[in-house]
């Protein structure tokens, strides 16, 4: 059976205000337009849902069942509406610390200035959320990845604290900061491929793993040393002049960054967000 929604409100206000006048000012009505909407539900409905007493009214027990579960209903589809006017207005991501650290913080004002409606809060983790306003960009196997969901192949080249002079590959032994990652199921960042792709392969080199890429980058800048690491992680210490790059080529790696079910968020927000994204990563 259909009813009408305005009565349906109607109804609600009245029964938790107790009076049609009351309620007539709650929803901008008049008291006439309210009875109005009562009587015909009442008629629809074929029920009495009122006493009324001149102007006094009181629920009948009909009535009692009926406001209770139009109060719970429409708690409910305001609640919805929060939520859904929350997520068309804010943005939440959870990604790793060295992405956000590195990339997305930096970076968060230049999106905030160019969509000022927008809140976009970073978070670091692995879990997906499934909420429709949190985007979760992960690093993770191209293997186990949607084409249609990764936003950037990595690739991995050395580089050097800014002012360094270039290292002698030659002469060794070379400390060279690297990762080595808490997800042992990641393919491991591809030094053997890049001495190889570079003509070094007989370079004696002592590796310093952290669990972080992160940390190695950092290590190299307060050391005046070496990172093998993600180029996307240093494009803004590059131009930053905290890093440089030597004459050396980066490899592709088997890993990637990537939104799972990435056409799937619903919200403007989200969508310029990963557009976004998309863009610094792949300037």
């Amino acid at each position: 059976m259909q009813v009408s929604l305005q009565a349906l409100k109607a109804f609600e206000s009245a029964a938790r205000r107790g009076s049609f006048k009351l309620a007539a000012e709650e929803l901008s009505l008049t008291p006439t337009a309210i009875s109005h909407h009562i009587s015909n539900l009442e008629s629809r409905l074929n029920v009495t849902l009122f006493h009324r007493l001149g102007r006094r009214i009181s629920l009948t027990g009909t009535g009692i069942r009926l406001a209770k579960a139009t109060s719970e209903g429409f708690r409910k589809i305001d609640s919805a509406l929060e939520e859904v006017m929350k997520a068309g207005s804010a943005v939440r991501v959870t990604t790793t610390s060295s992405l956000a650290a590195l990339v997305l913080i930096p970076s968060q004002h230049e999106f905030e200035q160019a969509n000022p409606e927008i809140s976009l809060e970073i978070s670091t983790g692995e879990s997906v959320d499934s909420q429709s306003y949190v985007i979760p960009v992960r690093f993770g196997d191209v293997s186990v990845a949607e084409d249609s969901d990764v936003i950037t192949y990595e690739s991995f080249n050395v580089f050097g604290a800014y002012g360094m002079t270039s290292p002698a590959w030659s002469n060794g032994p070379i400390t060279l900061f690297t990762t080595e990652w808490k997800n042992k199921s990641l393919p491991e960042p591809p030094l053997a491929a890049w001495l190889e792709a570079n003509g070094l392969e007989g370079s004696r080199i002592k590796l310093k793993k952290f669990d972080q890429e992160l940390f190695g980058i950092q290590q190299a800048m307060a050391e005046n040393g070496l990172v093998f690491c993600s180029t996307t992680l240093t494009k803004r210490l590059l131009k930053a002049n905290l890093l440089q790059i030597f004459e050396t080529q980066s490899v592709k790696s088997e890993l990637c960054y990537y939104v799972p079910s990435k056409d799937s968020f619903e919200t403007r927000s989200a969508a310029k967000f990963v557009n976004w994204i998309e863009g610094i990563l792949n300037p």
